[in-house]
């Protein structure tokens, strides 16, 4: 079974790390850049969203079968995988932008690395490093320009209910990816996005009802800036790269980086979208979304450039160790030359300066 050794302490797992979550984020944001078309030749978000997922389900069964063994040692997270990280996700996502605006919405959703700093850092009593919790303060903000959030910015108490739980389901997509390769029994994380998916599929069946739709569709047109392109192609698109490979390339990142920290690379996703909607789809940027994206690109910079939280402790408690065995020397010393004058003394007949008698 393969299984990442590279620790995320080391450079070189880190320069990986970070240059398969850069991968997944571009993958990711490149999902509605290709469903737009499909959803404007006549297919609802909804079926959409059960092609996506249901297409790279089926095309990543041979590694399922590879690592079946893996629904008997760890059920529990590959069911938790599939019903928050894929199915948990979309659902409450599209729930969201159904009663709110898909930029307040996608800004919510996207508040999960700060719940994740959160989670990790109160619920499973880990130190959190300094670039992580300032790059996601700052690329927080750089999504609120990227999102345009004060277009449009109202409150429906259900519709951001749902936004917050799409931003719970993505920490648990994080931490369960985390947990996979961690413990007694770990589980190869080409198996944890396998089985997460075929799971994901058969819960967003139960709730899109696939078979209500027009899958004729896909075998004809659709206009994307107004090109014609056949329509498997943004579906090919969306199956391949925008979910198998985003999904594999994002949980093998967190096994290299620390969960805040890919949470925080994770947030380029919107970057990426916005910008491929400007170049594929004649969505023109505005001066406050490129100024967005440059603090999204800051503080993403920021969370992986600075030194991991267990690197830090691990200095801190050097720091003191090394204080400790000087003051211990120093106090050796100093024993040692009371015990050589009283000898000395003792020798000589003279009482040493070190008694009570002086």
């Amino acid at each position: 079974m393969h299984r990442s050794t590279a620790s995320p302490t080391l450079p070189a797992g880190r320069t990986l790390g970070l240059g398969l979550a850069l991968v997944s984020a571009f993958a990711f944001g490149g999902s509605g850049t290709a469903a737009k078309p499909l959803i404007e030749a006549g297919l609802s978000p909804l079926h959409v969203v059960w092609l996506r997922v249901t297409g790279a389900a089926v095309a990543l069964l041979p590694i399922a079968y590879r690592h079946r063994d893996a629904v008997l040692r760890r059920p529990g997270l590959l069911i938790g995988f599939g019903l928050l990280a894929v199915a948990g996700v979309q659902a409450c996502y599209f729930a969201a932008i159904s009663r709110i605006p898909v930029g307040v919405a996608l800004l919510i959703e996207y508040l999960g690395p700060p719940l994740l700093i959160g989670y990790v850092k109160f619920v499973q009593r880990k130190p959190i490093s300094r670039g992580a919790a300032i790059g996601t303060g700052v690329a927080v903000a750089g999504l609120a320009c990227v999102v345009e959030v004060w277009n449009g910015l109202s409150f429906d108490a259900l519709g951001v209910f749902f936004a917050l739980g799409a931003a719970c389901c993505q920490v648990g997509y994080f931490v369960l990816a985390d947990a996979g390769r961690r413990g007694e029994r770990p589980v190869d994380p080409l198996a944890v996005s396998a089985y997460g998916l075929l799971i994901g599929a058969v819960l967003l069946t139960a709730f899109t009802r696939p078979w209500q739709a027009d899958w004729s569709t896909l075998g004809g047109s659709v206009v994307m800036n107004g090109h014609t392109l056949p329509a498997l192609l943004p579906a090919a698109w969306m199956i391949l790269i925008a979910t198998v490979l985003a999904y594999l390339t994002g949980v093998i990142a967190v096994g290299h980086l620390s969960p805040p920290v890919a949470g925080v690379v994770a947030n380029l996703e919107a970057v990426v979208a916005t910008v491929l909607a400007w170049v594929l789809l004649g969505e023109h940027l505005g001066l406050p979304q490129i100024a967005g994206g440059l603090l999204v690109l800051t503080g993403a910079f920021a969370a992986q450039a600075g030194k991991p939280a267990a690197v830090e402790s691990a200095e801190v408690a050097g720091a003191v160790d090394g204080m400790g065995a000087v003051a211990g020397t120093k106090a050796a010393d100093g024993a040692g030359a009371r015990e050589r004058v009283a000898a000395e003394r003792q020798v000589s007949g003279r009482p040493s300066r070190t008694s009570r008698g002086d």
